[in-house]
């Protein structure tokens, strides 16, 4: 075993990394970076990280740490390291594209051969190393989660709910939405998915079903161990959602109304701490922020990764005048009012976790993560540790996985990632992730 002090690393380096040499050695060390583990504790200066196959065996300080003989090791110094993020709202299914009916008519036979795996790796190379999947067909979902856990594909370890819950599909959305004909449906559709081996259920409009078909899905869910995400647009889906005991909201929404109304602020407080949230607010600020901030993104190939040329340009030429969206029509009106309802998800004592819609219209997935960060922090003024803390910590507990994710800490799963300069001070630094490592092996 050996020691590296502090000052030494330099020399360490240029013997070749100890002999490994592999960028995916069985043994790694990352040495010298500042360690933000997830905790939302004091940063850990000049810190050593010793990497086993999948799992994290040691995290120290240079000159505590021993370091195996023979471990590949990699620099961080100069770098801030972290936990790999989270995305708890992710439709691997879209890539951005304006039209949802072209594209669901053109690409469904491609989502899980080309579009689902050219998304995952976006995701992942954003420094994305979990991901929750809400919404797309039931094979595809499976196939591409169990694709993405055996390396066949690179891209986050992937929870999935598959097909939406709701009361009648939209047309031409069959195959990823299935509509409940009274309770016992209900439950029949929820017990099918389950029974395939889904995450997670996800209800949308549950205000358009019956209160006894909303808690047929939830009673059903719970019974076999999954919970229960519900969108928030409207009031009604909130008291319901509530009322049937519900695990996580998405979205801030609402509309155009100002705040929570009072009787849904209180069923929020009701259920302090024990209540999870995805805002899911950076896309409502998206049109102004390409077009005032940096148009130049729908240029950036990183979006592109792994897709065909032509899909490519399919995405971009719906994208040529983004002003004219319906999609965002409505948000220059829903803006003003994000302030309050924001602020009074969190004064509700509910549990706020980073998720983006990322492969909505102009939401890419390659820089949609560190968006959300960043508005959290610079719109919203939340802490940066607990901006990351919602991106890393939280959701592994949400998703009952705190023992193996989360942070890094000995024991846990090998998912680490590295950033140039102090995030801590510069949160949108994530815009540029120099190290990714998922389960112990290097992919940046």
């Amino acid at each position: 075993m050996k020691r590296i002090r502090k000052g030494a690393l330099a020399a360490v380096l240029a013997l070749g990394a100890l002999g490994a040499g592999a960028a995916n050695a069985q043994v790694k060390a990352l040495v010298g970076g500042r360690l933000v583990d997830g905790f939302g504790g004091t940063p850990i200066a000049d810190s050593v990280i010793v990497v086993d196959g999948d799992r994290i065996e040691a995290v120290g300080t240079q000159g505590e740490v021993e370091i195996p003989e023979g471990a590949e090791i990699i620099s961080t110094e100069g770098m801030t390291v972290l936990p790999g993020l989270w995305d708890m709202h992710v439709h691997l299914m879209l890539v951005g594209h304006a039209d949802y009916a072209h594209w669901d008519k053109t690409y469904l036979p491609v989502f899980e051969s080309t579009i689902m795996p050219a998304a995952a790796e976006q995701l992942l190379m954003a420094g994305v190393t979990s991901a929750r999947d809400l919404g797309a067909p039931l094979e595809a979902s499976l196939a591409i989660r169990e694709a993405l856990a055996r390396g066949d594909v690179p891209g986050p370890t992937l929870y999935v709910s598959g097909p939406f819950i709701q009361h009648e599909p939209y047309p031409g959305t069959e195959a990823f939405r299935w509509g409940v004909a009274g309770a016992d449906d209900a439950r029949a559709k929820v017990r099918r998915l389950a029974e395939a081996g889904v995450d997670v259920i996800k209800l949308i409009d549950q205000d358009q079903m019956t209160m006894d078909e909303v808690e047929a899905v939830v009673d059903e869910a719970h019974a076999h161990g999954l919970p229960v995400v519900a969108h928030s647009h409207r009031p009604e889906e909130i008291r319901r959602g509530i009322a049937a005991g519900i695990d996580c909201f998405e979205h801030t929404g609402l509309g155009t109304a100002p705040e929570y109304p009072d009787d849904v602020y209180e069923l929020m407080k009701g259920r302090a701490n024990t209540l999870f949230w995805t805002p899911t607010i950076s896309p409502l600020l998206l049109y102004e922020y390409t077009r005032d901030g940096f148009g130049e993104r729908l240029d950036d190939p990183r979006w592109r990764l792994g897709l065909p040329d032509e899909i490519a340009a399919d995405v971009r030429e719906s994208l040529r005048h983004p002003e004219r969206l319906p999609y965002y029509q409505l948000m220059p009106r829903r803006r003003p009012t994000l302030a309050r309802k924001f602020q009074q998800m969190r004064d509700s004592g509910a549990v706020l976790l980073i998720g983006t819609d990322s492969g909505v219209p102009l939401n890419f997935h390659s820089d949609a993560t560190w968006r959300e960060l960043d508005t959290w922090v610079h719109r919203f003024g939340v802490p940066v540790m607990e901006a990351i803390q919602a991106a890393t910590y939280w959701p592994a507990v949400h998703m009952g996985v705190i023992d193996d994710v989360g942070t890094v800490s000995p024991g846990k799963y090998a998912d680490i990632i590295a950033v140039r300069g102090d995030v801590l001070s510069h949160i949108a630094l994530l815009q540029d992730v120099d190290l990714v490592i998922k389960h112990g092996r290097r992919y940046k």
